[in-house]
């Protein structure tokens, strides 16, 4: 049995209240790192080419990889958060994450793959680079940008573990928001490559071998790479329908248990439709005395019970069923 969405529900674009933190939130998140990116990437690009160092060039092309993947960020957050519609009952959610993965493909080809190649072709032609000074001071001046930014993701993270009870790592690890874990994970890799960039740019300069700044680009590309694969391995995951972490799960069984014409709950199918929604099917056996009314009033209420407790669930659908060992 659903009740549908009724209006004031979370559904679609309502979805500032949400316990994962709130579209909304999200998207000043990424509009944030997106700024960021852009001008650190225009910086870096500049000191790259004026000093010929790998590395600097490297980090331009990582920064523009992250300014191009939080464009892919903001398109998945304002399509998934479509109404649902007559061609998409059950909303555009899934729509978020085939963006989010197009942003985690862009980021392991241009990112990760110009990384490597440049890396290497230094290591090969071993010329060192011409002005240090500059490429120290845009690192310099990059790092705070990029701290800030993911202090900003870290906060949201942190609030929205709270809101579940949980902490922050638990939390990037099972969120169906991958918009702000691959804010957080690019953001922590764009720290960790200025510090790889600043370390190769310096042993370079004390040795006088350039192969030190290129051995830096071709880590940066593979941290690049490592990031991309994490992030396209969740959403993926999450594009063929991924199910709701155990204690959700135990949560939901637990509410339905909790209604007293329900004696077990012997099927249950909690998936999420998209960051911020949630789909709960469950065969549900009733005891033989309930009515049909009942039936349709137990259900009404545990359904109740469950959106109060948990607000993304937006749908739920319970079929009265009697258990394996009971005559149909």
């Amino acid at each position: 049995m659903h009740t549908p969405a009724r209006e004031g529900d979370p559904v679609g674009d309502d979805t500032t209240a949400r316990p994962d933190g709130g579209t909304q939130e999200s998207v000043g998140t990424v509009l944030l790192a997106g700024a960021m990116n852009l001008s650190i990437a225009v910086a870096k690009a500049v000191a790259g080419v004026f000093s010929g160092s790998a590395a600097m060039l490297s980090e331009s092309a990582h920064s523009v990889a992250d300014t191009a993947t939080e464009v892919f960020l903001f398109v998945a957050l304002r399509r998934g958060a479509r109404r649902p519609d007559s061609r998409h009952p059950l909303g555009y959610g899934r729509e978020a994450y085939f963006w989010a993965f197009l942003a985690a493909t862009f980021t392991f080809v241009i990112g990760g793959g110009f990384s490597i190649t440049h890396g290497v072709g230094e290591i090969l032609g071993a010329e060192a680079p011409g002005d240090y000074l500059v490429s120290y001071l845009v690192l310099g001046v990059s790092f705070v940008l990029e701290a800030i930014s993911l202090i900003r993701a870290v906060r949201q993270s942190r609030r929205s573990a709270r809101r579940w009870r949980t902490d922050m790592v638990t939390y990037l690890r099972h969120t169906p928001d991958t918009t702000v874990k691959a804010v957080v994970l690019e953001d922590t890799a764009a720290l960790i490559g200025l510090v790889l960039a600043a370390a190769g740019l310096a042993l370079t300069e004390i040795t006088g071998d350039a192969r030190y700044d290129g051995v830096a680009s071709v880590l940066i590309g593979l941290l690049l790479i490592a990031v991309a694969i994490v992030l396209a391995a969740a959403n993926t995951s999450l594009l063929i329908g991924q199910a709701v972490p155990p204690r959700l799960q135990s949560m939901v069984r637990d509410e339905l248990l909790a209604t007293d014409t329900v004696r077990a709950v012997d099927e249950l199918y909690i998936l999420h439709l998209g960051p911020d929604s949630i789909f709960v099917a469950a065969k549900v056996d009733f005891t033989d005395t309930a009515t049909g009314a009942a039936i349709e009033a137990a259900s009404d209420a545990a359904e109740n019970r469950l959106r109060e407790r948990i607000p993304s669930i937006d749908y739920v659908f319970l079929d009265p069923s009697p258990g394996p060992n009971r005559p149909r």
